[in-house]
């Protein structure tokens, strides 16, 4: 604890002065599960590390401290490791036409939800990765290593990266990776091990295993083995060559203790330089405010607020500074906007100040137009909210806790209304689906006892709800409290402006029974991207129904048919 609050220290996250400290150096395995040699790796290197003395016959773990995470993705690894141990031969069959080399559908690379966890480290959508966050940066690591696979007949791949390196990446994180790069290729020369450096992998999309920890002043580096999911205990390469399982450990065991060992070899400058990159980054940040707009979009500014705090971004109210010229996100140039009290501002001048500058900037400066992956993103587009970058400082006070007004149960009420804006709506509709409660919406906008409702409202009534007795109000009331959705009840269904609750613009709505298509011919990331939603987000019941027995279902007993993006043919 000692050592981690220390090193929070440089970075400016703790107050205080840091003294002198050892390196940190966190290695991560199998973040894709079906890139299984990661894991196996990672407990050869733990038992060197906790047994073998350093070459100055000194243990490893007396001049640094060392994290291992053996797997990122436990769901995808056991998914691939069942079925490779349900294929294999007895003696295993290298031929790259062997059953135990054709996972099938959808595979072990990505997790229970079939997200892949390698493009989540920023956008943090998955529990595995909101989890890591929190461990991640109570500790702030100086080396971060994410160990892969890639295809069989590709060899080895280690820093230094490919271009596009991001404009903020240190000239220090440059350097070092060729430093890390050259300790390997001595070990690999020595052995006639084939590899390659500066090719596909760059460093710039914000949200991989490499990246994300570079933009946290981390020397981040992806280590690519030739294998993955097709390479079993054995395979075949294309020159005729066995891959064993045995040479995929020795390549990333050899690069996991020599990237401790030069760590160690520079510790003092490691740890300087880090702390350099957040006291004094050097190029000063074209916006010094970001302000998001938040009036209209109470939920969307939760989020955003949990998503910053999660990356220990800190966060602000206006204070005093009624209106500015700031860059537009929407039209992408500069207009004036009024500062009210709702909104969120992120000054660039913080500890987190770089990761800041990546994820809020605007448009993304490109040293080379081929990437490995895509190359505009953005907060307030990823929130769907109205935002401004100011070149200019804004004047902050600490945020206020906007404090969510309760509903009282009405037992006299005629009903209940709920609007209907955003995704906890319809979390809210889901909930009250499940509880077997009749609700209806409005096709129409209408006034009501001064309140205006767009359409889409929800108009829960206790008539035709009557079978629940004095549930009705409980249920109702108790749900929207527990989500924070601002429901009203009312005394009559006349409403002063619009159509009344028994007008056939006021719709009935049945609870929908819900198919998802999944198997083969369909995309794994898009089958699971609806599952997930379905199940974590909206919390709504959906079957699954696979291609291979499709055309035996009967389809009469589903209202809505949901086909993910596919290949599809006749089935």
């Amino acid at each position: 604890e000692a050592v981690k609050e220390n090193n929070l220290k440089r970075t400016g996250l703790v107050e205080g002065n840091a003294s002198t400290g050892p390196p940190i150096i966190w290695l991560s395995y199998n973040v894709h599960g079906n890139e299984s040699v990661s894991t196996e790796a990672s407990m050869a290197t733990a038992h060197a590390l906790l047994t073998q003395k350093a070459p100055v016959e000194a243990s490893w773990l007396e001049d640094a401290v060392v994290l291992i995470d053996p797997c990122l993705n436990p769901d995808g690894r056991d998914r691939y490791v069942n079925w490779y141990n349900q294929m294999q031969n007895a003696i295993y069959d290298p031929h790259p036409d062997a059953s135990e080399h054709r996972e099938p559908w959808p595979g072990g690379r990505p997790n229970h939800y079939l997200f892949d966890l390698n493009r989540d480290w920023a956008w943090a959508t998955q529990k595995e990765t909101q989890q890591r966050l929190k461990v991640y940066n109570s500790w702030m690591p100086h080396i971060h290593v994410d160990f892969h696979e890639q295809a069989v007949d590709n060899p080895y791949y280690f820093a230094p990266a490919a271009e596009p390196f991001h404009e903020v990446i240190s000239d220090w994180q440059r350097e070092f990776q060729n430093t890390i790069g050259q300790n390997h290729l001595k070990y690999f020369d020595k052995e006639g091990w084939l590899y390659f450096t500066k090719e596909r992998f760059d460093l710039f999309y914000p949200s991989y295993g490499d990246t994300y920890p570079t933009y946290n002043g981390a020397i981040g580096m992806t280590y690519e083995q030739g294998g993955s999911g097709r390479a079993g205990l054995g395979v075949l390469t294309q020159e005729g060559d066995t891959l064993t399982l045995k040479d995929r450990i020795a390549h990333h065991y050899t690069t996991g203790i020599s990237t401790v060992e030069i760590s160690i070899e520079n510790k003092e400058r490691l740890v300087a330089e880090f702390q350099k990159f957040f006291q004094n980054p050097g190029k000063k940040a074209t916006y010094q405010a970001y302000i998001v707009k938040g009036k209209d979009k109470p939920e969307q500014i939760k989020k955003l607020k949990s998503f910053l705090a999660l990356h220990e971004i800190q966060y602000a109210s206006a204070d005093g500074t009624p209106s500015l010229n700031a860059y537009n996100y929407v039209s992408r140039e500069k207009s004036k906007t009024q500062l009210a009290a709702e909104d969120i501002v992120v000054l660039a001048q913080q500890p987190k100040q770089q990761l800041i500058k990546v994820l809020f900037e605007p448009q993304a400066v490109l040293s080379d137009s081929i990437t490995y992956d895509i190359t505009g993103w953005g907060i307030p587009y990823m929130f769907g909210l109205e935002a401004y970058a100011s070149e200019s400082a804004v004047k902050v006070k600490n945020p206020q806790a906007v404090e969510f007004s309760s509903v009282e149960a009405d037992n006299e009420a005629y009903g209940y209304v709920a609007p209907w804006e955003s995704l906890n709506n319809a979390k809210y509709l889901s909930a009250l689906l499940k509880a077997e409660v009749k609700v209806r919406y409005a096709t129409e906008p209408f006034t009501l006892e001064g309140n205006e409702y767009k359409r889409g409202a929800l108009i829960i009534t206790r008539r035709n709800n009557e079978n629940l007795g004095q549930r009705f109000d409980d249920k109702v009331v108790s749900l929207a409290n527990a989500m924070e959705i601002p429901l009203k009840a009312v005394k009559s269904g006349y409403v002063d402006a619009g159509k009344d609750f028994g007008s056939g613009t006021v719709r009935y709505i049945k609870a929908p029974k819900v198919a998802l298509l999944g198997g083969e011919q369909t995309s794994s990331l898009a089958f699971g991207e609806i599952w997930h939603y379905f199940e974590q987000q909206l919390d709504y019941p959906v079957t699954i129904l696979r291609t291979d027995y499709f055309n035996s279902v009967d389809m009469s007993r589903y209202d809505v048919l949901i086909l993910p993006n596919g290949y599809y043919s006749m089935f």
